[in-house]
This record gives C-alpha cells, structure tokens and sequence, in this order.
C-alpha cells in the first residue's frame, strides 16, 4: 500500500512537471520515491532491480561463510556483517591441525572481507598474488587451488572452529571444506558444488548444520544490496556499518559535495567497488537522535541492461524499523547516448499521452540523409519506428497498448541524433 501510495504522488507530481514543460519538447522526470525495509536490527537484506523497482529479501543470519560461485573464482567471504570474525593461525600450516592453540587468539590480527572487492573476501587476504590466493595455492597443471592454512573462525552464533579449505577443482567447480571446534571434536568434511549456484553470485554455507544455503536471488534480479557489512571508519578503524553493496556485474558513481540538481554525470569515471554507494551518505545527529541524510551526496548507477539512474537517499530510520528512503530516476536509457542534436527540434504533443501522441518534427538545416524515429522502453528496447525522407514532418502514432510510464524518442539522420522524453499514462 505504500509503495502505490508514493507511485500516486509521484505520477501526479510528474504530469504537473511534463505539462507546464510542453512547450519545450523535452522535460526532465521528477526522481521517483523508493522504500526498502530491512526489519527490526537490520534482520534482513535487501536485493533491489532498478529497472522493475523490485525488491527480494533474505534473512542476514543464515550463513557463515559464502563463495563466488564462478569456477575461475577463489573468493570466500565470511558474514562479517552478522558478527562471523577470522583470523590466521600464526604458528602452523595446515601440519598443525591436530593441535591448534589460540591462547593469544585476540592479539592475532583480525581479517575481514574486503569492502571494495567482492574477489577478495576474508580467506583472501593472505595473498600475495597470483598463484596465491590466500587460503591456498593454484597449479595450472592440476587446475587445482590446494589449502596451506588453518584458520580460527567465531561463527555467528558465536562459537569457534578451526577452518581448512582444503581445496578447489576449478574444473569441477568445487570446494573442500574441513572444520571442527577448537578441541577437534565435531569434525566436519563437507563438499561443496557451486555449479548448481552459478546463476547467483554467491553460495553460502552454514556452518552449525553443515549444508549449503541458496540465500541470494538469481544475478540478474538485482543491481544493488542492502545490508550490513565490515567497513573502514574514516579514523581507520573496522566498523560494522548499514549501506549498499553494488552486484559485481554493475557500476556506480559517488559525487560529494554537490548541489542536489547537479546532472553531470559524465564528468568522472565509473566504479566497479564493491562498496561504491556505501553508507555514509547518512551520519547520527546525537543531538537529535536521529539518523540525517548528507543531502549533497548523489550517485549514478549503470545496471545491468546498462541505463544509468540518478540515485539519491533520503530518510534512514536507524535500527527500530530498518526503513531506507530513496530516490532514482533515469539519466539515460540503455542504448541511448547522451548527444543531441541541434539541428534537429521535436515538440511531442499531448505529454503525457493516454492513446496517441502527435511529434512535430523541424530541422535548422536542410538533411540529405533519410530521418529514422524509434520509441524505446525503459530497457532500450525498440517498440515502435518509422522511416522517413528528409525533411519537416509531423507524425502521429497509437500509443494505447504500451504500459504507463516513460519513454523515449529517438531521432536521427546520419550523424545528427536527439533525444525526447514521453511520458505514457
């Protein structure tokens, strides 16, 4: 009920703006509201899909450690977020199983996943690089990766295990997994496959039941995650914070300071971390006792089909609820560039549109070349065209099948391209 509530408010607040903008032919779509909610203590995390404003939830406290289900992936992160800490053991290699001795446990340091590099989780950070990937060592000849370190895992029910990965079969996709409580008792050898996994991005495992868990929705469902994670304090300190981790197969961009309207978004480049959105574009006012929004931080995010939205918070209502407010709209669609053209001018009448939508198209300068016009989705994908000889026209096309919201309509002639924004109600 909320979620059409905000859509109502933001339909009528977008026809106003399109309406008083007609005159001009193209108007910029008002940012959308968004709501997630994690619960109460951030119990759960969310996958959100720009493109359909789709959410899916998982519990937080069903895994210990997960793994990159790709084959030529080594990476195995533990949930730090939920309270799971690591740590090498010193004095052995894995000779030394049988008789670990962790009476100086906490003066060992501490190894967390990394917050910018989902390839680089907490059994990684041993590496010293290639063939090494920190838990173990890789031979092209066997294409195995084969463990050379025992480590000392707090679970996140709070107990303690001794850890070898004993290895991976990158042919086979496949982890060995040895562990048992400090003592050595409850020893457990699990194998698991990650080919069944392979449509998400990680496979998680439970290490107080010993069986794999399939918490996450499928890659393609979603752009960015929220939940808690082990992040760097600017004092440089590991903090357990609540942000928003990107899908490794996505691309982000951080501007701060700048003011709200600030739309150049080409002027830096794009992101691949982990953590480029993150989680301090909110900040606690203890005066107030309350969370605040840094109302200068924007983002841009290029998903998956590749359009790129405009990403702003807007309300973080802190452990009680776990509600997160945002913004998004669409920058630009996938398939389209940025360019315009100024020899060519569009006035789209009526806009918004309920069953047609006439186009008035004039050029500066006379065209040689042949003059295409396409609506696009959201996706980029093409809906409808028509192909026209050079000169002025004016066209009117049936738009009543197409669902609400907005569209765009592309006109080019060789080199000469523009871009207009249609509304659909």
């Amino acid at each position: 009920m909320k979620t059409t509530i905000r859509f109502k408010f933001w339909l009528k607040g977008m026809i106003l703006f399109l309406m008083a903008s007609a005159e001009t032919g193209v108007a910029q779509i008002p940012m959308l509201p968004q709501q997630v909610i994690m619960g109460s203590g951030y119990a759960n995390e969310i996958y959100y899909q720009f493109t359909t404003f789709n959410t899916s939830s998982a519990a937080r406290n069903v895994w210990d450690i997960s793994f990159m289900t790709m084959p030529e992936s080594a990476s195995i992160l533990i949930n730090d977020g939920t309270g799971a800490t690591l740590w090498t053991y010193p004095y052995a290699d894995i000779s030394g199983w049988d008789a670990v001795d962790t009476i100086d446990l906490y003066t060992w340091p501490t190894m967390y996943n990394d917050p910018d590099n989902w390839e680089n989780g907490a059994f990684n950070r041993n590496s010293s690089g290639y063939p090494d990937y920190g838990w173990g060592v890789y031979s092209p000849t066997t294409q195995i990766i084969t463990g050379d370190s025992i480590f000392i895992m707090q679970l996140i029910d709070g107990s303690f295990k001794k850890v070898w990965i004993v290895e991976k079969n990158i042919l086979d996709n496949a982890y060995v997994i040895r562990y048992a409580n400090l003592d050595g008792s409850d020893f457990q050898e699990v194998s698991l496959d990650c080919d069944p996994f392979t449509g998400k991005v990680m496979v998680g495992l439970d290490m107080q039941v010993n069986i794999p868990v399939d918490y996450q929705p499928a890659k393609e469902s979603w752009d960015i995650l929220f939940t808690k994670y082990m992040a760097w304090h600017p004092t440089g300190a590991p903090v357990v914070v609540t942000g928003v981790l990107s899908n490794p197969a996505i691309v982000a961009k951080k501007f701060y300071p700048v003011d709200p309207e600030f739309n150049d978004w080409e002027s830096a480049p794009w992101d691949s971390s982990r953590s480029t959105i993150g989680w301090d574009w909110k900040w606690f006012d203890f005066n107030a006792m309350s969370y605040l929004i840094e109302d200068s931080m924007l983002f841009y995010v290029k998903d998956q089909p590749t359009n790129v939205y405009r990403l702003r918070f807007t309300g973080f209502e802190g452990t009680s609820t776990g509600v997160i407010d945002f913004e998004i709209a669409l920058s630009l669609s996938a398939g389209v560039d940025n360019s315009t053209s100024s020899n060519f001018s569009i006035k789209l009448f009526p806009n918004p549109a309920v069953s047609i939508v006439n186009m008035d198209i004039k050029t500066q300068n006379p065209v040689n070349d042949a003059i295409s016009v396409s609506l696009r989705d959201m996706m980029g994908r093409e809906i409808l065209s028509e192909r026209l000889a050079p000169g002025q026209h004016q066209l009117t096309w049936h738009i009543e099948s197409l669902s609400p919201g907005p569209y765009m309509i592309i006109i080019t002639s060789g080199s000469d391209r523009t871009v207009s924004k249609l509304f659909k109600l």
